[in-house]
């Protein structure tokens, strides 16, 4: 009898050993095989490698994959009516047609709606430069009353309620649970992937376009300046919208009022030098992203060019690039038509057919018989 006792206390003994043994096994199973696939970034060898992925947030297929389908979520939104891409359509790189946005409480937005391209090269995000990385720009538009008008933790509470995403998210970060941290970092990811660089001018670059005569003019006197000394002609373009991916990390401004209605960066910065300053934004796919300024002022690239040609106005912040394109600051460069076409003909080359199209940027429940 004693001999059963303890051979039965050794079956438990051992039995609990098993269990233990197998839960532990579990648990390092489950971090052995949580690695998501790195992203593969592609993007042409002249834009550099100088951009920086956080490290807690590195670019992965699974997060990319949940960042796009999250992109075109209404659920995001206070009416579950309006996602990022209701204001940033793909077939308008990633920006929309009107002046300003409408948001959930119909409300137009105060700016334009900035085309997203190339983002993996921006530093500062916004026509302001307000948030300096993706995942921090991500909150601005979700949180906005305005906007799409949600607490993260709503649209958090909405997703771990839905039938699909907490499996998405264990896919992408290791855990169902889901929070506005894994949100705005999945939404950076497939931001960060949305890179613009085959157009016609790309391909001139690299020999496998032959540029028109007008589209070779266009590109001269979108490089070089006015120079009243030798009547050299140009359209100063190249000083604020650096080649090849057609912007920089500078604020200007770029002329459009005497006494600004939008103090721009100076809402930000609270610096009075940067009164009516804002970004430069990219020119890429700028055929398809107007109407053009930070308040869309302008329908037509005509008009933006009739502007900085003819119609700058001055005023104590103007942009030193503008000031000082002719001598004793005549604000104009008195381009002729023909140079105007010329350049509008050379930004038309910056339109990339296969970034406006690729399927792997599109509503990823998109069906041909959806409104």
């Amino acid at each position: 009898m004693q001999m059963r006792i303890k051979q039965k206390g050794w079956q438990n003994q051992t039995g609990i050993v098993i269990l233990v043994c197998i839960f532990f096994i579990s648990l390092v199973c489950a971090f052995t095989f949580f690695e998501p696939e790195p992203y593969p970034l592609k993007y042409p060898a002249n834009f550099g490698g100088r951009f920086t992925i956080p490290e807690d947030n590195p670019v992965t297929r699974e997060g990319v994959a949940l960042g796009r389908k999250l992109f075109y979520e209404e659920l995001l939104s206070a009416n579950n009516k309006i996602s990022c891409a209701s204001c940033h359509q793909q077939a308008l790189a990633f920006s929309d047609n009107r002046q300003f946005s409408i948001g959930v409480d119909g409300t137009p937005t105060r700016r334009n709606s900035m085309s997203l391209s190339n983002l993996l090269w921006v530093k500062n995000f916004f026509w302001d430069g307000r948030s300096t990385s993706l995942e921090a720009q991500a909150v601005v538009p979700l949180t906005d009353p305005h906007e799409m008008g949600q607490s993260l933790e709503a649209s958090s509470r909405k997703l771990n309620a839905s039938k699909n995403y907490p499996s998405l998210f264990e896919k992408a970060f290791g855990t169902p649970h889901i929070n506005a941290d894994r949100i705005v970092k999945a939404l950076a990811q497939f931001e960060r992937t949305l890179i613009s660089g085959n157009s016609k001018y790309d391909q001139y670059l690299t020999g496998s376009y032959q540029p028109t005569e007008s589209e070779r003019r266009g590109i001269l006197l979108f490089s070089r300046g006015m120079r009243m000394d030798t009547n050299q002609r140009g359209g100063n373009c190249l000083h604020c919208h650096s080649i090849p991916k057609t912007f920089s990390e500078t604020f200007h401004n770029n002329g459009l009022d005497e006494v600004p209605l939008d103090f721009g960066r100076e809402d930000f910065t609270g610096m009075q030098e940067d009164r009516a300053r804002f970004r430069v934004p990219t020119l890429r796919n700028i055929e398809v992203t107007g109407p053009y300024m930070h308040d869309g002022r302008f329908k037509t690239l005509r008009e933006v060019l009739d502007h900085y040609s003819d119609h700058i106005k001055p005023s104590a912040t103007l942009s030193p690039f503008i000031a000082g394109v002719t001598e004793q600051q005549i604000y104009s460069l008195a381009l002729t038509p023909e140079e105007k076409q010329d350049i509008v003909n050379f930004m038309l080359m910056l339109t990339d057919t296969d970034f406006l199209n690729n399927p792997e940027f599109s509503d990823p429940e998109y069906k041909t018989n959806k409104p």
